[in-house]
Parts: C-alpha cells; sequence; structure tokens
C-alpha cells in the first residue's frame, strides 16, 4: 500500500512489540492509529520523522513517548517543547483523552509542523492546544500551573534546562527523553545548572534514559556560558 507515491511499512508487528511495552485502552489504541495513519499520509509530503524509523515507528516514537505517563500518574496539565511531529505530546494526549481536565501544550515554531499537529489534534480528539511559537517566547508568556514539562531530541541537556527553568521553578517536573551522552550532558549542566532529578531506563531503547528532573537552581548569571 502506499500513500503520496511512498511506500508504508506493515506495521502490525512493530505496534503489538509497542502496545505489549506500553499498553493502552482501546479507545487510545484507536487515536493512535488514526494519528499514525495520518502521519503516514502527511509524511508524502513533508518530512516529519526520519525515514529510516517508519518500520518501527510505533516502538521509535509511540511507545517512547507513551512510557512517561507512568512517571507523572496524576499529571493533568502537560507541556511539551519542540513537539515537532508529536512526538512525546500528542501521543501523550492521545492517552490522556479520557482524564478529566487534561490538557497537553504543545510548542512548535515549525509552521508546517504545527499544522500537521492542529490536524492530528482534531483528527484524532485529542486534548492538545498547538502553540506556534518560539520556546522562549511560550516560556516566558506562561503564566498558569503547569505539572509536567516534556522535551526529545530537542536540544543538549544545558539549554533544555535552560528552556524549561521558567516552569521547572515553578513546580513542574521535567521528563527529559535523552540518549546514551545523557552523562556527559549533566556533567556540562553542573557548571550553570544545580538540577534535583533521578535517572530511569527507557523501556523501548537500551541506550535510553529519561531524566525526571524535580527541581533546578542557576548557579550562574544567564548568558554566562551562551544559555
Amino acid at each position: 500500500m502506499s500513500r503520496s507515491g511512498g511506500t508504508v511499512p506493515n506495521l502490525e508487528r512493530d505496534k503489538a512489540q509497542a502496545l505489549a511495552l506500553t499498553p493502552v485502552s482501546r479507545e487510545t489504541e484507536a487515536r493512535l492509529d488514526r494519528l499514525v495513519e495520518l502521519l503516514l499520509l502527511w509524511q508524502g509530503r513533508m518530512n516529519l520523522v526520519a525515514a529510516s524509523t517508519l518500520p518501527t515507528l510505533w516502538t521509535r516514537h509511540i511507545a517512547d513517548s507513551l512510557q512517561l505517563i507512568p512517571l507523572a500518574p496524576e499529571a493533568r496539565i502537560w507541556i511539551d517543547l519542540g513537539t515537532g511531529p508529536g512526538f512525546p505530546g500528542l501521543v501523550i494526549a492521545c492517552a490522556l483523552a479520557e482524564r478529566a481536565g487534561a490538557t497537553v501544550h504543545l510548542v512548535e515554531s515549525n509552521s508546517r509542523k504545527a499544522a500537521f499537529l492542529r490536524e492530528a489534534a482534531r483528527v484524532t480528539q485529542a486534548p492538545a492546544q498547538v502553540h506556534l511559537e518560539r520556546i522562549e517566547d511560550f516560556v516566558a508568556a506562561w503564566a498558569q500551573p503547569a505539572d509536567v514539562v516534556t522535551a526529545r531530541a530537542l536540544a543538549p541537556l544545558p539549554r533544555l534546562i535552560a528552556y524549561a527553568a521558567p516552569l521547572l521553578e515553578k513546580g513542574a517536573r521535567g521528563l527529559f527523553l535523552k540518549g546514551q551522552d545523557l552523562d556527559t550532558e549533566l556533567t556540562e549542566t553542573a557548571k550553570c545548572w544545580k538540577v534535583e532529578a533521578d535517572i530511569v531506563p527507557s523501556v523501548t531503547d537500551s541506550r535510553g534514559r529519561i531524566l525526571i528532573v524535580r527541581g533546578v537552581q542557576r548557579l550562574h548569571p544567564p548568558g554566562l556560558f551562551g544559555f
């Protein structure tokens, strides 16, 4: 089968593996099916994800995002920085659609990706709000409480902490999907931030880890180290 001239891989086996790692309700599964279908359709128009990851779309992107939810089981207000094609924020929104009062704010500065996110939120009926803004502008203007701030493949940790600090300082928990270089990034971060955090292994990638940030404190004036 093809969409917009591109070959769509058979994802059923990968989907089964993903949902074995991160089980969801039938209703959430249906929303995620619609998300994946739309992503594959738009993938023919714009490069939403690397083509090399399409055969493992469910494990590489969907389950990788879903694994954050048990780390903040009571959270209702989520902010996802640099959402891109929807990971992890839109996937989380799909899973939280039955949770009363849940909203996931998707912050994305690329207008084409933001257009995809808006259409995906409509199609899946996920409780997501898309903000076509630079991260710095969004965070500076944000005045409401937030339970969780997330990011995936956005920036090295020192810059990521600088982006998220105003939210973390107001009590949000940080859930940041990182790779095997996390230790090096933490060393660099410690030059300008005191970070209270835990690290848990990813359930989808043996090299991946999740940084759970409980609090931050700036050690140097902004800009002294370039962030």
